[in-house]
């Protein structure tokens, strides 16, 4: 449904995502983009919605370009990607009630109409109510503005919104990270469900290793705007191969396990040529200074981009 064909991003002078090339499923199902911070997550979100115009490379809806897409094709392209952004407090407007911020969206999928595609149409547009009801919200909410909201409640009422235009994907921008854990655990269960119930697909972007296998079926590691891995999510996380993803992984609190050790120097800044983890990586070689390693195959839909590491010198995914 979405896809990024070699996605260059630059900001001045600093490069901050280098030819990444991914897909995203419009169907139950989910991609992961993880990362430090920093590392061109939100860029790559950004870009994928249009609000980023990359420096080369091509952002694809079914197939067309979205620089090129008409009038109809960007009313479809934005009624069927929708985002959820991090900051509750930044994304809804303070001045408007959550009933009045939903109605807006509701007004636009009516006003689009055809637009917004056979299956937006297949179904009654729904209430204010419904929607607070289907993101597990009291429908007497619609009355408040934000500030009344907790954090928790802002965020169910940025899916309720989204879900406002009928989408078929949504893009996760860190969509938990400023709730407390039990919230976020909640904030989980309701996307899970609706995945299920609607067919959702999602692109997550996240640092939280934690959530991506209970949402995601994909997932894509990202250091310093470069894919050093990627493949099936259970397979990543469980047996990472990129000595970044092991780090990753490793960072991960457990209570009674052994302290956090990702070797290299965590501080360390991107290499400017050559691998930009070599600064950091604990099993460097010569030509790590030189070349980038181009992605390659270590199993079945796994790659890594690595000139040293290998899926059988760590076969149970530690260094």
């Amino acid at each position: 449904m979405l896809s990024a064909e070699g996605l260059t991003v630059s900001f001045g002078r600093n490069r901050v995502v280098h030819a990444v090339t991914l897909d995203l499923p419009d169907t139950s199902g989910g991609v992961a983009v993880i990362g430090e911070s920093g590392s061109g997550k939100t860029t790559i979100a950004r870009a994928l919605l249009g609000l980023v115009r990359p420096e080369s490379g091509r952002v694809l809806f079914r197939g067309q370009d979205i620089a090129r897409l008409d009038r109809e094709g960007r009313a479809r392209y934005r009624s069927e990607v929708q985002p959820v952004f991090q900051d509750g407090d930044e994304a809804l407007d303070p001045r408007m009630r959550v009933g009045a911020s939903i109605r807006e969206a509701l007004r636009i999928r009516r006003r689009r109409g055809p637009a917004a595609g056979p299956r937006a149409m297949s179904r009654a547009t729904p209430s204010v109510a419904d929607l607070l009801a289907a993101v597990l919200l009291d429908p007497g909410l619609a009355d408040r503005r934000p500030h009344q909201l907790s954090g928790g409640e802002r965020q169910r009422v940025i899916i309720a919104r989204a879900l406002a235009v009928d989408p078929r994907l949504l893009i996760l921008d860190e969509p938990t990270s400023a709730l407390d854990v039990t919230v976020q655990a909640a904030v989980l269960d309701l996307l899970a469900r609706l995945r299920d119930e609607r067919g959702l697909g999602y692109l997550l972007i996240t640092h939280n290793l934690a959530i991506v296998e209970r949402l995601c079926r994909h997932v894509h590691v990202l250091f310093a705007g470069h894919i050093v891995e990627s493949g099936p999510a259970a397979t990543v996380l469980a047996a990472p191969v990129h000595p970044y993803t092991r780090a990753l992984r490793d960072a991960v609190p457990r209570l009674g396990g052994p302290p956090v050790s990702a070797g290299g120097t965590p501080e360390a800044l991107p290499a400017a040529t050559g691998c930009p983890f070599r600064h950091r990586c604990p099993i460097a070689v010569d030509s790590c200074a030189t070349e980038m390693p181009p992605a390659r195959p270590v199993a079945d839909g796994h790659q890594v981009a690595c000139h040293v590491a290998t899926a059988a010198a760590s076969p149970s995914g530690r260094t």
